[in-house]
């Protein structure tokens, strides 16, 4: 059953309470928010990513962060990354990166988010790693986009990736001006508070426009990152899959840590590549709140473990 459009303003509209975002940010990760974040340091989100490609999930790491106002807390950030980069190296870890442009200073500065993702992506390149340029809300979609065609300037598509959220009106648009670069596609849903007049408010909506877009991005031999937990649309798409036989490295299906494992561990043990997300860092703030939001049913775990003190 879908869940109502209005709960999920409630979530958001409660979160932006000061004393709410206060009393959460001290107590949140014993509250819940660890079900959903590897941990607030490097070392924490490591011993996860470990344990996971054990289990034989691939992965994908975030350093959490976002709209960064100050070019010094940006550059923090790519600090941050490459040193990520280097213990996936140096521990053998089957894993990408995960970047979102606010944190990279898209806010302060175009030019500076470039020169940001720059830097980290010459040296994921150089070490044969891939980077995922994340979509965040609309008022930086056409930005992200405009990153994303620069960056592929220089690298390829084994080399950097961006993101398409199905609940925007435009993405079916966006689709079709990326086709000349045959990008590497990852697929949400998408979980930020977006307004009816530039997404839709409609769940059914929303889950016909994410068959179409990876079903026309598949037709076109390109590669797609299928990112839900909806089994319904896990099998209609493996359907249309079987149907046009495309090949299994083709596409990969990925979904959160902490949410649905079981059905992670089915899609797994079916011989699809099933990637696992893993977010770290202290500002998990805004994350968990999308979390809850997309699901609102969380909301019963995080008051049972209230209530459990």
């Amino acid at each position: 059953m879908a869940e109502p459009h209005w709960s999920r303003q409630l979530i958001f509209s409660v979160a932006g309470n000061p004393a709410v975002t206060r009393f959460v940010t001290r107590y949140g990760m014993r509250l819940g928010a660890s079900r959903f974040v590897a941990g607030e340091d490097l070392d924490s989100a490591l011993t996860v990513a470990r344990q996971l490609n054990q289990e034989g999930f691939p992965l994908a790491i975030q350093f959490l962060g976002e709209h960064v106002t100050r070019a010094e807390a940006a550059a923090e950030a790519v600090e941050e990354y490459l040193r990520l980069l280097a213990a996936l190296e140096e521990r053998g870890i089957d894993a990408y990166i995960s970047i979102k442009p606010s944190q990279m200073g898209l806010e302060v500065d175009e030019e500076l988010a470039y020169a940001n993702c720059r830097r980290i992506l010459e040296q994921t390149a150089a070490a044969g790693r891939f980077v995922r340029i994340e979509m965040e809300d609309s008022p930086y979609t056409e930005k992200t986009l405009r990153l994303y065609r620069r960056l592929r300037e220089t690298f390829g598509t084994r080399d950097v990736g961006i993101v398409l959220q199905a609940y925007l009106y435009r993405s079916a648009r966006d689709l079709e001006e990326l086709a000349d670069l045959h990008p590497n596609i990852r697929f949400v849903k998408g979980a930020y508070n977006e307004p009816a007049s530039v997404a839709y408010p409609d769940k059914a909506d929303v889950d016909r426009n994410y068959r179409q877009l990876v079903q026309r991005h598949l037709e076109r031999g390109d590669y797609a990152a299928i990112a839900t937990h909806d089994d319904v649309l896990i099998e209609d798409l493996l359907q249309f899959i079987e149907q046009r036989g495309i090949p299994r490295d083709r596409f990969e299906f990925q979904m959160l840590y902490g949410i649905r494992p079981q059905l992670q561990r089915q899609v797994r043990d079916r011989g699809y590549r099933m990637r696992v997300y893993i977010p770290y860092g202290r500002d998990w703030y805004g994350y968990f709140v999308r979390r809850l939001a997309e699901r609102p049913a969380n909301v019963g775990f995080v008051l049972r473990n209230l209530i459990r003190g």
